[in-house]
């Protein structure tokens, strides 16, 4: 990890016993946020307050503090390996996008077959479900296998461990600014909504999730666990990485065009134990952000300070760049072979999963840290 003054990125520590407290990440240490005179609200146990004060703090506080740290850690700072970094906000609701067309198509090939792998309305609609707020965890939390129904064949259903556990690679935005239920967010509007990125990984029972996800989409294979980086990069930080997603046919419905890029030039990497197994980009993204906001609140569903809105599994049109051991074993068809000469199709208890993301280099770089975790038995 190196956290440039490029990136600044915001978190929640406690050092040593001491009460929780905001941070940002510069170099190899944790700069305490309350000991430095800012216009933001630094002086709660979660980000919240300071997200809830809008853009223009957002962009006074991340000016101000390029300033103060232009020579290096100021105030009362820490090394990193001295503080325990956890949740860094307060999740309101929780939303998991499927804007990865890549992934969409894998998926839909082993389920359904190529010529039906997108569903008639993947190209038109930002595709989401609402995930539990409660399950989300921060890097580090063990995860434990979880039980539920199985079916894997013409027996009847038997409650039991999962067996084909997996992750999902995704990255994910919070939101930042309010809104009051029946208010729309146009999409020229939606980046303002949005505080920051952090990555996610999104656990994924698949033999559960195969048993239940019909007629209502994922439930009880997707809500024991969703892990979040403890850093929370300023979506200001990204600018200078905006790129164009992929070409968008039939076009969107006007509330979803966009007039500037919407996506972003950010790599991404996934280490199972110590092997890299995955390499994507965040640009591979069908839906951007901001098309996903505009569509979440279209409705005039509400936004609240702290909601949470994944990307979906990001997968590339390679191999090497598919986001998940579903599609990477292509179903348990074709085992992974790790660096210690074991193979994989699904997650073992004791293994750990590590996803890293990053864009830039040099002192232009802004890292997003890690996520990771490791399997404990059910």
């Amino acid at each position: 990890m190196s956290f440039t003054l490029a990136n600044l990125p915001y978190g929640i520590f406690r050092h040593e016993n001491d009460h929780p407290r905001a941070g940002v990440a510069l170099h190899d240490r944790v700069v305490d946020l309350t000991s430095l005179e800012l216009p933001g609200d630094f002086a709660h146990p979660t980000l919240n307050p300071f997200m809830a004060q809008g853009p223009q703090i957002w962009k006074a506080t991340r000016a101000r503090l390029k300033e103060l740290l232009a020579n290096g850690p100021a105030g009362t700072h820490y090394a990193l390996g001295e503080v325990e970094m956890l949740l860094p906000f307060q999740v309101g609701d929780y939303v998991d996008f499927y804007s990865s067309r890549e992934h969409a198509t894998n998926v839909g090939t082993m389920f359904r077959g190529a010529d039906n792998a997108l569903n008639p309305n993947w190209l038109h609609i930002p595709i989401g479900y609402h995930g539990r707020a409660s399950s989300i965890v921060v890097s580090g939390h063990p995860v434990k296998r979880p039980s539920g129904q199985l079916k894997p064949g013409e027996e009847p259903p038997t409650f039991g461990a999962c067996k084909n556990l997996d992750f999902e690679l995704e990255m994910a935005f919070v939101v930042g600014q309010a809104t009051a239920v029946g208010e729309v967010v146009p999409i020229e509007k939606a980046e303002e909504h949005i505080f920051g990125v952090v990555i996610l990984n999104d656990w994924s029972a698949r033999d559960i999730q195969k048993w239940e996800y019909v007629p209502l989409g994922p439930f009880l294979g997707k809500s024991f666990a969703t892990s979040i980086s403890p850093w929370v990069v300023p979506l200001e930080a990204l600018e200078p990485f905006r790129v164009a997603g992929p070409g968008q046919d039939p076009r969107p419905l006007p509330y979803l065009q966009q007039t500037r890029p919407g996506n972003f030039d950010v790599q991404l990497e996934v280490m199972l134990n110590e092997t890299v197994i995955c390499r994507s980009n965040m640009r591979y993204l069908y839906w951007s952000m901001a098309q996903q906001l505009a569509h979440l609140s279209s409705n005039g569903s509400a936004l609240r300070v702290g909601d949470l809105c994944a990307s979906g599994t990001i997968s590339g049109p390679s191999k090497e760049e598919r986001g998940s051991l579903l599609e990477l074993s292509w179903g348990g068809k074709e085992p992974l072979r790790l660096n210690d000469g074991s193979e994989r199709k699904f997650l073992l208890d004791g293994d750990t999963l590590t996803m890293r993301a990053w864009a830039g280099e040099g002192e232009a770089r802004v890292d997003f840290g890690q996520v990771t975790g490791t399997i404990s038995a059910a």
